[in-house]
């Protein structure tokens, strides 16, 4: 099974949209889907996200590895899982 995460910040509009989107799509596609706030994961003492992808969010990463940010490109998504 593949495995979606997405980075977010609170307050960050289209980091909800993009968890609302996949969120949908996960039960389509059948992947497994993480969210994570990169703010909260830097209070917890692991400010590695942040620093890398603070100034693009939302990020998508599919099995670990950058696939889109500032919006879920979906057709790719699509074809990439398929």
């Amino acid at each position: 099974m593949h495995r979606v995460e997405l980075l977010t910040r609170d307050g960050c509009s289209i980091c909800t949209a993009a968890a609302a989107r996949l969120s949908e799509l996960a039960g389509e596609l059948g992947f497994a889907l993480a969210v994570t706030d990169v703010d909260a994961a830097a209070a917890s003492g692991d400010s590695t996200l942040r620093a890398e992808y603070g100034d693009r969010l939302p990020v998508v990463l599919l099995d670990g590895r950058e696939h889109s940010y500032w919006e879920v490109d979906e057709p790719r998504l699509r074809a990439d899982l398929g």
